[in-house]
């Protein structure tokens, strides 16, 4: 189905393009309402479905399972890193994971398997200040 490129898509899709690191879309909604867009929350989860179908957006879902989108800075499959503190996001090359996933995929007799590998933990800033609040504790 292709998605008709409204003047709401392309708002929402500036908006993610904003946004520093993953976004859900209440929180994306959230942003669009207080500069009194009028988009509904029903068009905003359609623009960001239809942006990460088209390669436009990242999505992902987080360890609470709750979707999360991204505008998209690299093309063909990637990977990520994220810190569960900050948002921060990194693209990663994992050639380790794909060599798995395709072994794994061929040893139980699947084909053309993909896979989505995304890590979350604390990026150095965050770890560091963490660190010193255990400490100031």
């Amino acid at each position: 189905m292709v998605q008709r490129n409204t003047w709401q898509r392309e708002r929402v899709r500036e908006a993610l393009t904003d946004a520093s690191g993953f976004v859900s879309a209440q929180s994306l909604h959230a942003t669009l309402r207080g500069e009194n867009t009028g988009i509904g929350l029903a068009t905003v989860y359609r623009a960001l479905a239809g942006l990460a179908a088209a390669g436009d957006a990242d999505s992902l879902q987080s360890p609470e399972g709750e979707a999360l989108y991204r505008a998209c800075t690299s093309t063909g499959h990637h990977h990520h890193l994220i810190c569960r503190s900050c948002g921060l996001t990194v693209e990663i090359e994992a050639s380790d994971v794909e060599q798995w996933a395709r072994s794994t995929a061929e040893r139980h007799g699947f084909s053309e398997a993909e896979h989505i590998v995304d890590i979350f933990g604390l990026c150095t800033a965050c770890a560091q200040l963490r660190s010193r609040e255990r400490v100031a504790d």
